[in-house]
């Protein structure tokens, strides 16, 4: 989940459609780590919160919220991102090996 969050950190523009497609795939990649029994109910859950706050990113940006007040959002996220990872070790990297090359 952090790389999601830094993806976006590392942009001088964060732009809605961009953040919404990334929700998107992150609920996409949470089901099918879920259904494979690849991550825990837990971790589905506890991931779903980041996913839900891309959405809500992606809503605040078209709403034209300042660019500085997306950034501390995004921030909060990686907070969430890092406490995420050390609770659920390897989660990142099973949301990461989903992505086309």
């Amino acid at each position: 989940m952090r790389t999601c969050v830094d993806t976006f950190i590392a942009l001088a523009h964060v732009d809605g459609p961009r953040v919404r497609k990334e929700a998107q795939y992150i609920a996409d990649r949470l089901d099918v780590l879920r259904q494979s029994g690849a991550i825990s109910n837990d971790a589905y859950l506890d991931a779903g919160a980041i996913q839900g706050a891309f959405n809500m990113i992606g809503n605040l940006v078209e709403m034209g919220v300042p660019q500085q007040e997306i950034f501390e959002q995004l921030k909060q996220q990686l907070i969430r991102a890092c406490h995420l990872e050390e609770k659920h070790p390897g989660l990142d990297s099973a949301v990461e090996s989903g992505r086309a090359s």
